[in-house]
């Protein structure tokens, strides 16, 4: 975290803090339609661009943790910032704020199901929703992918056109393809780790 991020969150209160994270992910979740991608692109906007909480790596960082672990990603994203912005408490409250949207329309939804099913016009808007979602999501791989050409790591731009070409040509599974990546992230930690060593002696 960079000194501007650490000074914004100094100058404020755990209370603060939490009050903030947890009208932040309820307000996120209750307006994001299309998925944890959509909402990953939100948190950004909100918790890196806006509030200065969290720098542009690091959210690229919890994104990855976030998308590489079992669950939504929309509550795993939740669970990494809030951990990463108040500890254990952070992440209830942004549990709880996450889940408490679609758990209320999901409720309504199952009550009144046939009546939304054979409504013409409920069945327009979410065929419209879905383009606009596809846009946003695209908009979230452009950024995310735009961040990993910024680093100007020959390696991570190399891995990152082999991820996609695996998955969408080859159709190896994700899973194998994250559980690769992160097997080469540790390599290349501890790789780094011993070079910086023998600099060092």
């Amino acid at each position: 975290m960079d000194k501007e991020n650490k000074t914004a969150l100094e100058d404020l209160s755990r209370a603060e803090i939490l009050r903030k994270l947890f009208t932040s992910t309820l307000t996120l979740s209750a307006f994001t339609f299309g998925g944890g991608y959509v909402i990953v692109s939100l948190m950004k906007k909100t918790f890196v661009d806006e509030l200065g909480w969290i720098d542009n790596d690091e959210m690229l960082d919890l994104v990855a943790i976030a998308q590489s672990a079992p669950g939504a990603i929309a509550v795993n994203g939740a669970i990494v910032i809030g951990y990463k912005l108040a500890g254990l408490l952070g992440v209830l409250v942004a549990i709880v704020a996450t889940v408490i949207p679609p758990f209320v329309v999901i409720s309504l939804i199952s009550v009144f199901y046939e009546a939304f099913r054979q409504n013409t016009w409920i069945a327009l808007i979410l065929e419209g929703m879905q383009a606009g979602v596809g846009a946003v999501i695209a908009s979230v791989v452009f950024d995310m992918g735009a961040q990993v050409f910024h680093s100007k790591n020959r390696l991570m731009i190399a891995v990152m056109f082999l991820a996609f070409f695996a998955n969408y040509f080859l159709e190896i599974n994700v899973v194998v393809i994250i559980g690769v990546a992160a097997l080469l992230g540790i390599v290349l930690f501890f790789v780094d780790k011993h070079r910086r060593k023998e600099l060092s002696e």
